[in-house]
C-alpha cells in the first residue's frame, strides 16, 4: 500500500500575512511549516504557528481493512496498487488498444507521406489519395496488410504511452510554482519535455515500424533490424530524431495544455464525467494536429531509406518544391481521423484511472476510520466493565 500524505486545510487569519505553507487542500511535504506573522506596529514581531501531528503508519495498519470488507469493496483494494504503477498500466494498455484499433489509417497515412520519396525506386505515382491507398494495401497484401507493422508500434507505443503519460504529470509537479498553480507556459513546458522524454526512449522502434510498414520485401522487425545495423550503421535507428523531437514537443504541449486547461475550465459537475474528457480529448488533439502536422511529414520522409534531405531545413523546401505546400499536410485526413480517437482513448482513460485512485483512496479512508472507531468503542466498553 502506498504511503498516505496527509492534507492541510487552513483559513485566513484577520492581520496576518501568511508565510511558508502550502495552498488550500495542497499535500504536506516533509519538513512543512505553517507560520504567522504579526507585526503590532511598534517593530516587534508576534509569530503564531500550528502543528499537526500526522498517524504512525503502524497505527494505519492495524486499522486496514479486513478481506470481508475488500471483497465488498473491491475499489479499496486499487490503494494498494502503487500510483506510478497504476498510471503505467493505464497508458501502456490504452496505447496499444489505441494503436491497434487506428492502425489501418496509420499504415494508409504512411504510405500518403512518404510516397514521393519512394517514386524512383518503384513504380509509382508521384501523389496518392486516401481511398487509393485503402484499395492499394488491399490489393497487394490483403486484409492482414492493413496492420502490417503494427506489432513493433504495439511494442513501441507501451513504453512510449507509459513513460509519456507518467512523465507529464512528473514535469507538472517539476514546474509548479510556490503557489501550487501552474501557468500555461508551465503546462507546454511540461508537454513538451514529457513528448521529448518518451519520443528519445522509444524512437528506434518507430523507426522499424515505419521501415517495416513501407518498404517491401520485409517480414520481421528483426529482419529490418539486422539489414539496417548491417548496411547503414547504429545511426540509421535515429534518423529523423531532431524533426521528430522538434514535432512532439509542440505537439504533446498543444494537446496536454489544451486538455487540462478545458477541464478545468468545465463546471465541477462535468468534469467527473467520460462524455466531457472525450469531447475534450477530441478538441485537443485536433488542434495540436493541425498545427504540428507537417513537421510529422518532415520527419517520416527524413527516415527513408536514401532520402535526400539531411536537415529539416533541407526538407521543408525540397517537399514544398517537390510537391506544394500541400505536400506538407499529405496524409493529414487519416492522420486526423487515426489521432482523435487514439487521443481521446488515452487521455480518458488517464483520467478515468486517476479518478478511480482517488476514490479507491477515499474508500479506504473510509474503512480505516470505520475500524478505527470500532476498535475505539470496543476499547471503551472493555474499560467500563
Amino acid at each position: 500500500m502506498r504511503e498516505n500524505k496527509p492534507i492541510l486545510r487552513f483559513e485566513t487569519i484577520p492581520g496576518l500575512t501568511l508565510l511558508d505553507t502550502t495552498k488550500r487542500d495542497d499535500f504536506l511535504h516533509r519538513n512543512t511549516r505553517l507560520t504567522y506573522h504579526l507585526d503590532n506596529g511598534s517593530g516587534s514581531a508576534r509569530k503564531f504557528a500550528c502543528i499537526s501531528m500526522a498517524e504512525k503508519r503502524e497505527q494505519r495498519r492495524d486499522f486496514a481493512p479486513t478481506l470481508t470488507q475488500l471483497l465488498n469493496h473491491p475499489l479499496a483494494a486499487l490503494a494498494y496498487v502503487p500510483r506510478d504503477v497504476a498510471i503505467f498500466a493505464a497508458g501502456a494498455v490504452a496505447g496499444a488498444v489505441a494503436k491497434t484499433v487506428t492502425a489501418p489509417l496509420d499504415r494508409v497515412k504512411l504510405l500518403m507521406q512518404t510516397q514521393g520519396v519512394r517514386v524512383g525506386q518503384e513504380s509509382a505515382k508521384k501523389s496518392i489519395g486516401l481511398i487509393e491507398a485503402l484499395v492499394s494495401i488491399g490489393k497487394d497484401d490483403g486484409i492482414k496488410g492493413y496492420w502490417k507493422g503494427n506489432l513493433p508500434q504495439v511494442i513501441r507505443v507501451v513504453p512510449y504511452s507509459a513513460v509519456q503519460l507518467f512523465a507529464y504529470e512528473t514535469y507538472k509537479k517539476l514546474f509548479t510554482g510556490k503557489d501550487g498553480e501552474l501557468s500555461v507556459l508551465e503546462r507546454l513546458a511540461a508537454g513538451a519535455c514529457a513528448g521529448m522524454t518518451s519520443t528519445f526512449i522509444t524512437y528506434p522502434l518507430d523507426v522499424l515500424r515505419l521501415r517495416l510498414a513501407v518498404e517491401p520485401g520485409y517480414r520481421k522487425m528483426s529482419e529490418v533490424a539486422l539489414t539496417m545495423l548491417r548496411e547503414e550503421g547504429f545511426g540509421s535507428f535515429y534518423y529523423g530524431l531532431v524533426p521528430s523531437l522538434i514535432g512532439i514537443a509542440p505537439y504533446i504541449a498543444v494537446n496536454f495544455c489544451i486538455f487540462d486547461l478545458v477541464k478545468k475550465a468545465l463546471p465541477e459537475k462535468y468534469r467527473q464525467k467520460t462524455q466531457a474528457s472525450l469531447l475534450t480529448a477530441v478538441v485537443s488533439a485536433a488542434a495540436a494536429t493541425l498545427t504540428c502536422y507537417p513537421l510529422d511529414t518532415v520527419r517520416r520522409q527524413m527516415q527513408m531509406r536514401g532520402t535526400p534531405y539531411k536537415s529539416v531545413m533541407d526538407a521543408i523546401p525540397g517537399i514544398i518544391e517537390r510537391d506544394g505546400v500541400g505536400g506538407l499536410y499529405r496524409g493529414f485526413v487519416p492522420n486526423a481521423l487515426k489521432n482523435l480517437p487514439n487521443s481521446s482513448i488515452r487521455l480518458t482513460t488517464f483520467d478515468i484511472v486517476k479518478r478511480l485512485i482517488a476514490a479507491s483512496e477515499k474508500q479506504f479512508e473510509k474503512m480505516v476510520d470505520e475500524n478505527r472507531q470500532k476498535a475505539k468503542q470496543e476499547t471503551d466498553v472493555e474499560q467500563s466493565c
